[in-house]
């Protein structure tokens, strides 16, 4: 193979897979998946076959040694897949080999012969590209003397090979390697270690590709989600830092913010922060931006970490804002859940797929710093630049509100993501003669001319309105 020579690799239709595996499989040789109980290694196996039957006009054979066909059928048809089906059709062979260490009796002489006649039979009969033997350890049930074990181990590897198939085997974890064998891993092209574990009563499933040879691909770990669509795996980046810059603007639906703003709005395509303590009118701003966004036409998608869209709609109705006919003509859409419901591997799952599936202009995320209840700032940082990598890759306009405690300098945000951010407006409150003012300021904003002021505002029947400084009573703060 030449220098600038890709490996040829079967794509797995797997979304998220083919991307960290920069295009799928190793095409013509083994693949390893080693995990706990639980983990996902059949359905990652399955999928990967099945997408290839359906997707890519690959044959494929199923050959299990733990689970009937029926079984399997029955557990895959909760994803759309029809074993039936595609058994008809001749495009697989689902295959039930049982093993039972009782019932053999292990000779020197002992080997898998048997196993390569039905394999060859069913390769031949469907003209077979894929194949997934699942799972090795209870195809080596029988064999407990470990030379003839490493040897038929080798030789399966090898039959494999040879016959040109794109195999994925999987395997339980051992205690103190990837397999119980201690040699798969050796043996196979590459090498996927799945992880489901458990934190603070909260479940998270991680994939790791240990190895590949012959291609570069992704080496960090990666959350993946299971779900009623199948498997879907979540790179840390989408596209890395190849951020169209939009030179579009878009209203914040506040006239004299956009006034402060150099008179347009944000950048379409950017990240806007609003942060402030309770009760300083970040939701309230946010839904301005919202309605503006639907009175031009564009799909919003709103996620709700603390309110229910029903209570938020009649919360902004109090103040002239009526995003209810939005909803009712489908140009905003709310996704509301409790932090805690789900780990951030699944929020962040579900935040791309709704995004994915509804494809707006513009999202809301309201308030991120209750991710904090089911995860450290780190891990909420991380969920966060993956939330904000896919969205600017997508040309999307993206609002997050920050909940500031009263303790902490306002120029600081719990969840740490104000780098993240192109647009950061602070919103406080200051009490003056016993009555409490809000004001507003914007802290940064890349790309444009921006005010420096300190502007007063106040929340009405019909909206939020910036004061002026005539209308403000001249108050100054803080020399502004």
């Amino acid at each position: 193979m030449t220098a600038n020579q890709e490996l040829a690799k079967s794509p797995s239709g797997i979304q998220g897979l083919d991307e960290i595996t920069n295009g799928g499989l190793p095409r013509g040789r083994p693949t390893l998946i080693c995990g706990g109980a639980g983990s996902g290694k059949t359905l990652l196996a399955a999928s990967f076959l099945l997408n290839g039957v359906v997707q890519f006009d690959e044959p494929g054979i199923l050959m299990t040694f733990e689970e009937t066909g029926e079984e399997l059928a029955s557990d895959l048809a909760s994803l759309g897949y029809d074993l039936g089906k595609l058994v008809r059709e001749g495009k697989l062979i689902v295959d039930y080999v049982r093993v039972e260490r009782s019932e053999i009796e292990e000779t020197g002489e002992y080997d898998l012969e048997g196993l390569f006649v039905r394999l060859e039979y069913a390769v031949s009969s469907i003209g077979a590209k894929r194949i997934v033997l699942d799972t090795i350890e209870s195809l080596f049930a029988g064999l407990s003397n470990p030379g003839i074990l490493r040897a038929e181990l080798r030789r399966l590897f090898r039959w494999l090979k040879d016959k040109g198939l794109t195999a994925v085997l999987t395997g339980e974890r051992g205690e103190s390697g990837l397999t119980r064998q201690g040699l798969e891993e050796y043996v196979s092209d590459a090498v996927i270690l799945l992880d489901h574990r458990v934190q603070e009563q909260v479940s998270t499933r991680r994939l790791r590709i240990v190895k590949y040879r012959g291609s570069h691909h992704g080496t960090n770990e990666y959350p993946f989600l299971i779900d009623r669509e199948g498997l879907s795996v979540l790179p840390v980046t989408s596209l890395g830092l190849t951020h169209p810059a939009i030179e579009e603007r878009v209203s914040t639906g506040v006239t004299r913010l956009d006034d402060m703003l150099s008179g347009r709005g944000y950048y379409r395509g950017s990240t806007v922060l609003l942060s402030g303590t309770a009760g300083t009118g970040k939701t309230s701003l946010a839904a301005h931006f919202v309605e503006a966004a639907c009175q031009r036409g564009e799909r919003c998608l709103y996620f709700l970490f603390e309110e229910s869209p029903q209570q938020l709609m009649r919360n902004m109705r109090s103040i002239g804002i009526n995003l209810q006919p939005w909803v009712d003509r489908g140009l905003l859409q709310f996704h509301a859940d409790r932090p805690s419901r789900f780990g951030l591997e699944t929020h962040l799952a579900a935040m791309q797929r709704a995004v994915r599936d509804f494809q707006p202009a513009v999202t809301v995320a309201d308030p991120v710093t209750n991710l904090l209840t089911v995860g450290t700032q780190n891990d909420v940082r991380s969920m966060l630049t993956r939330v904000i990598d896919y969205i600017k890759s997508q040309g999307i306009t993206g609002l997050f509100t920050s909940l500031t405690p009263g303790s902490k300098e306002l120029e600081e945000t719990d969840a740490g993501i104000s780098s993240l951010m192109d647009t950061w407006v602070v919103l406080f409150i200051n009490e003056d003669n016993r009555k409490r003012r809000r004001w507003l300021s914007v802290l940064k904003s890349r790309g444009m001319a921006h005010s420096n002021s300190v502007r007063e505002f106040i929340l009405t029947d019909h909206g939020l309105q910036v004061l002026d400084a005539e209308a403000a009573g001249q108050t100054r703060l803080g020399g502004v």
